[in-house]
């Protein structure tokens, strides 16, 4: 009778343990849907060499961050519309999708969502030596932090901020300001910054060497380089469509060209209606 009473006390308490851990499990569950956030880990196929990350939106913002880590973790959070109040009728229903999708195939990972139904905000967490081609249209800014590699970065109606990053850069705010900070840069690469209606301010160490080309038609440029100016002619474009009927054209490219630190590969300033801050590490703003 004792050993009976016994299992059934066991088989009781299992029983609670494990119906205790199911409402735990449901409860997390819930939480997630509730969070409205898509999630997804990716293990890479080989670990020990860098990965590259490939994302675009259409509506929507990317945040990038680097970290000491293996995985690539990709979330995704439909953005809430402004809540209307109407005083009777039906109300809108919240709808948090986002169509996440994820691929990966020998250390390159391409992310896609549905933004182009909705606006959402992509956060992606991947190893610090990692390249980045990352594309926004609307409604959002590009931020990466923290990364070693190659980016290419284009955005067209946002803002561009890159943060203690190290390797090179090719990044574009159309419609926003760019703003860059190198903690290291890579010695042979090459790089561009651009903007039509924003201001460009790039950061980078005191003994970075670089050819530079700036142009900028409705703003200026500073710098706290000793920015070595070359004594150049203006180089002129040439369109000759006179014998076949057309318009004979000729326009003065308005680049000028410096070197910093004696010089270097090749980085170039573009912008039309912003100014353009080249600026020293250590320096005061």
């Amino acid at each position: 009778m004792n050993n009976r009473r016994q299992k059934f006390t066991i088989l009781f308490a299992a029983t609670a343990l494990l119906g205790a851990a199911l409402t735990a499990t449901r409860m997390q569950a819930e939480a997630e849907t509730q969070s409205g956030v898509d999630r997804i880990v990716v293990t890479l196929d080989d670990p020990s060499r860098p990965c590259s990350v490939i994302a675009s939106m259409v509506n929507g913002s990317i945040t990038v961050k680097g970290y000491d880590g293996k995985e690539v973790i990709v979330e995704a959070r439909a953005r809430e519309r402004e809540k209307e109040r109407p005083e009777s009728g039906p109300k809108r229903l919240n709808i948090s999708t986002t169509g996440l999708s994820v691929e990966s195939e020998n250390n390159e990972v391409r992310v896609s969502t549905e933004s182009w139904a909705r606006t959402i905000d992509l956060t992606i967490t991947v190893p610090a030596h990692a390249s980045l081609k990352l594309r926004a249209v609307n409604d959002g800014d590009i931020v990466v932090t923290g990364v070693d590699g190659e980016l290419d970065v284009d955005d067209v109606n946002g803002s561009v901020t890159l943060n203690s990053i190290s390797g090179s850069a090719v990044a574009h705010a159309l419609n926003g300001h760019l703003h860059a900070t190198f903690t290291k840069v890579s010695p042979q690469k090459a790089m561009a910054f651009s903007s039509l209606n924003g201001d460009i301010d790039v950061t980078f160490p005191a003994d970075v060497k670089a050819n530079v080309s700036i142009k900028s038609d409705r703003g200026d440029v500073f710098s706290d380089f000793d920015v070595q100016m070359q004594a150049t002619a203006p180089k002129q474009e040439v369109e000759d469509g006179r014998e076949h009927g057309g318009k004979y054209r000729v326009k003065i490219d308005k680049t000028v060209h410096g070197t910093i630190n004696g010089g270097g590969p090749e980085y170039q300033f573009t912008n039309f209606n912003g100014a353009i801050y080249i600026r020293r590490a250590g320096s005061p703003k």
